[in-house]
C-alpha cells in the first residue's frame, strides 16, 4: 500500500506487504523488504537498504549524510558521503531519529534492535543485534556497538569507541573510552556503576565538606596567631 503524496524513485524495489504512510520519500535505488511498515513523512536516501518487517515511525531519516568535513584555507571543505544504511531485519526506529549514511561502505542497524524517538547515528557506526537505544542518545562516527546493549536516554559515546555485547549505559552517560563485554557504566564522564555511585554518594558531601574545611582552617589561623580558646 502507498499512501497519498508519497515520492518512490528510480530503481526503488519494495516487498510484498510493506506499507508506505503519506508523503514518504524512497530516493533512487532504495531498497524495502517485505512486511515493512514506514509511516508519514519518513525518508530513505538512494541506495539504502532495509531488510524484512522493519518498521519506522515519522519523520525519520535514513541515509542522510554523514557529518564529515576537513579544515582548509577556505574553511570547512565537505567530505564526500557515498555509502550507504543497511537496516537488518526485525528493526525498529522511533520517530524522528536520522541514521547517517556512511562516508564508505555501509552504516549498520542490526537484527532485531530498536531505536528510541530522536535518535542521532553517526555515519559508519555499526549496531548488532537486539540493542536497545533510548530517547536522545547519540552515537558519533565509527563506533561499534557490539550485541543486547542497552542504552539510557541521552547517551552520547564518542567516534570511533567500541561497546561490547551486553554492555548497559545509564541515562546521561558521556562515554569516551571502550566499554567492555557486560560491563554497567554510568555517570559523565561514564565510569563502572559502582565506581561512579560512590562519586555521586561523595558529591553530594560536598557542602559539608566545604563547611568543614572552611571552619579548620579558621581554627588553624587563630592557633597560628594565639588567639586559640
Amino acid at each position: 500500500a502507498i499512501g497519498p503524496y508519497c515520492v518512490v524513485g528510480a530503481g526503488v524495489t519494495i516487498g510484498a506487504g510493506s506499507v508506505l504512510g503519506p508523503h514518504v520519500i524512497l530516493e533512487a535505488d532504495v531498497q524495502i523488504g517485505a512486511d515493512c511498515v514506514l509511516h508519514a513523512r519518513t525518508t530513505v536516501r538512494e541506495c539504502c537498504r532495509l531488510g524484512d518487517r522493519v518498521t519506522v515511525h515519522p519523520g525519520t531519516v535514513i541515509g542522510a549524510h554523514g557529518f564529515g568535513y576537513l579544515p582548509g584555507p577556505d574553511g570547512l571543505a565537505k567530505i564526500p558521503q557515498i555509502g550507504i544504511v543497511v537496516v537488518e531485519d526485525d528493526v525498529e526506529i522511533g520517530a524522528n531519529t536520522c541514521v547517517d549514511r556512511a562516508t564508505t561502505g555501509q552504516t549498520t542497524l542490526g537484527r532485531g534492535s530498536k531505536l528510541d524517538n530522536l535518535v542521532q547515528i553517526g555515519h559508519n557506526v555499526t549496531i548488532g543485534k537486539h540493542c536497545a537505544l533510548s530517547a536522545q542518545t547519540g552515537i558519533s562516527g565509527s563506533c561499534v556497538i557490539g550485541e543486547g546493549v542497552t542504552m539510557g536516554g541521552r547517551v552520547g559515546i564518542a567516534d570511533h569507541t567500541s561497546v561490547g555485547d551486553g554492555a548497559k549505559l545509564g541515562g546521561g552517560s558521556g562515554v569516551y573510552t571502550d566499554v567492555a563485554a557486560g560491563q554497567t557504566v554510568f555517570g559523565y564522564p561514564a565510569l563502572p556503576r559502582a565506581e561512579a555511585w560512590r562519586i555521586t554518594a561523595a558529591t553530594r558531601r560536598l557542602p559539608d565538606l566545604v563547611r568543614k574545611v572552611a571552619e579548620l582552617e579558621k581554627a588553624l589561623a587563630r592557633h597560628r596567631t594565639g588567639k586559640e580558646d
